[in-house]
């Protein structure tokens, strides 16, 4: 059974009809679940696991739009749907992902009748819309190495003591390329705060820093 809390918003004969129609996946790490310029043929709901949203540029650079774990909605899909246009970036499976699928029609069709599920589908979309918004702001007016040590330290100050990353990885992270981004990981060596390691950056001194330049 598709357990997702969207499924919530239905009455009790809504929400039995909807969960024999949509239909559940599973998807293995490194599956990706559309592509760029793709039509949507639906709505993923993540049931578990997780999933990176993320756009690539004429430049080949990429950058990560947004995650989805458990219970997430895919806020890409939901443009699509009600614009008619294709997606405008990429889904990768991180995590053995299983999502349920709402067919077009039958989000269509949940849109018009239920109030409730189309006042939650519009929440999920206008609470992604304020992380992109905020990921827009970092882009544009913060510099990248700032952007860079501020990564970094929230994932110090979760504990995370040692990073298992590529330099690739961490540019698609943050839009930019994989040079910059070993620029600037040699800096904070330089400076004791990281140490670096092929596929491995430990953090050693950034939490002791008393602010972010």
């Amino acid at each position: 059974m598709a357990a997702h809390s969207i499924f919530n918003t239905l009455g009790d004969r809504l929400r039995d009809n909807t969960l024999a129609e949509v239909q559940v996946m599973r998807f293995p790490p490194g599956q990706v679940l559309f592509r760029a310029g793709e039509s949507c043929q639906g709505l993923p709901l993540v049931i578990r696991g997780g999933v990176k949203v993320q756009m690539t540029g004429v430049s080949g650079h990429s950058i990560v739009l947004y995650r989805m774990t458990a219970d997430d909605i895919c806020t890409l899909s939901i443009g699509c749907l009600m614009t008619g246009r294709g997606y405008r970036a990429e889904a990768v499976v991180e995590e053995a992902t299983e999502a349920a699928m709402i067919p077009r029609p039958l989000f269509d069709e949940l849109m018009a009748q239920s109030p409730e599920f189309r006042l939650g589908i519009m929440e999920s979309y206008g609470k992604r819309l304020d992380d992109l918004m905020l990921l827009v702001e970092e882009v544009a007016f913060h510099r990248m190495d700032e952007r860079l040590e501020e990564w970094l330290l929230a994932r110090a100050r979760q504990g995370q003591s040692v990073l298992t990353i590529t330099h690739q990885e961490l540019g698609v992270e943050l839009g930019t390329a994989r040079e910059v981004i070993s620029r600037l990981l040699k800096e904070l060596e330089r400076k004791d705060l990281v140490r670096l390691s092929r596929g491995r950056i430990e953090l050693t001194g950034l939490l002791a820093k008393p602010s972010i330049a």
